[in-house]
């Protein structure tokens, strides 16, 4: 397995955020020599311009596009015009002038949200195509799809070698604590830590508390990526994730202990709930290639936590 990696050169876009910086990490741990993590100051990816320069710079064997638009429900309602093109355009030009230069291998990071709002519990990836995705989402998440629709006729028509990865909800150090656009588990953990050192009596979360998600810890999911970006060659789209779910009821209570918040948790139903239950199937990519992850739910918030506390007076905060 290490040999493959020394000699590829490899695009991270995305490389020098949350999910991207891990994956750029073990790459080098693999041994690549060649890895670029673009910057979004120098290759704006919404321009076509910007593409065709980032890769006459870099000349890459392979693209791991894990770049993204993204935010939690909130960032979502108020930017769904900006998440569908932004996301739309970076993947639909990065798979083009990839196919021009003949690129031996594009990896695209799709999302859970891609998936229909109903769709039976677990999600199988075969079912990605059986109904519209929940409304607060759906305009990321169609968009994030159409790289698997665009990798398949690629390959039909031209032969481009494209596989699509359909990522649980990930966590972990380094993610974004910012309360205006994270996801659930920074979001709380935030929270909870901000409510005990101030005395709160009460944190307040959004919805009802009954939705269930799963998650994947950041580690796990770099692994997984460059598992199938090594050994997987189908046009068939992989779930990445546990195969796990849990309700945000009870997972904002584990966080509270975790913290040690002793204040009240309410819940403002007047907030959306967002999908009413995530879970994957995660047995073809298991089949696949091998992949299962290493961090239980409860090792990898404690982690998380541990770093947040570390480090919360540098964290970065994202605005759109």
């Amino acid at each position: 397995m290490a040999s493959f990696w020394p000699n590829q050169r490899v695009v991270v876009t995305g490389g020098a955020g949350f999910l991207g910086s891990f994956v750029v990490e073990q790459l080098r741990a693999k041994g690549c020599r060649a890895v670029v993590a673009p910057r979004s100051r120098e290759y704006d990816l919404v321009q076509m311009d910007a593409v065709r320069r980032l890769y006459a710079d870099t000349n890459p064997d392979m693209v791991l596009h894990l770049a993204a638009r993204v935010g939690g429900i909130g960032a979502n309602e108020a930017n769904p015009g900006r998440f569908f093109y932004d996301n739309l355009m970076m993947g639909t030009q990065l798979i083009e002038v990839g196919r021009q230069r003949g690129l031996k291998k594009f990896v695209a990071l799709g999302t859970i949200c891609a998936y229909p709002k109903f769709a039976p519990i677990p999600f199988k990836e075969d079912d990605i195509w059986s109904g519209y995705p929940e409304e607060t989402n759906a305009p990321y998440g169609l968009a994030k799809k159409m790289m698997l629709v665009q990798l398949q006729a690629y390959r039909q028509q031209y032969g481009f070698n494209g596989i699509t990865l359909f990522p649980v909800n990930l966590y972990g150090p380094r993610d974004n604590f910012d309360l205006q656009t994270s996801h659930v588990i920074p979001a709380l953990i935030r929270k909870c830590a901000e409510a005990k050192e101030g005395g709160a009596s009460e944190i307040v979360l959004w919805g009802d508390g009954t939705p269930t998600r799963e998650f994947l810890y950041v580690e796990d999911a770099a692994e997984g990526i460059l598992l199938a970006a090594e050994h997987y060659d189908d046009p068939r789209p992989l779930n990445l994730g546990t195969g796990e779910e849990i309700t945000i009821k009870a997972l904002a209570t584990v966080i509270a202990a975790e913290i040690g918040y002793k204040g009240r948790i309410v819940w403002d139903k007047t907030k959306p709930n967002g999908q009413p239950r995530r879970c994957l199937d995660v047995s073809r990519i298991k089949q696949a290639i091998g992949f299962q992850a290493k961090h239980s739910l409860r090792d990898g918030l404690r982690t998380t936590i541990q770093w947040y506390q570390a480090n919360r007076d540098a964290l970065r905060e994202v605005h759109f």
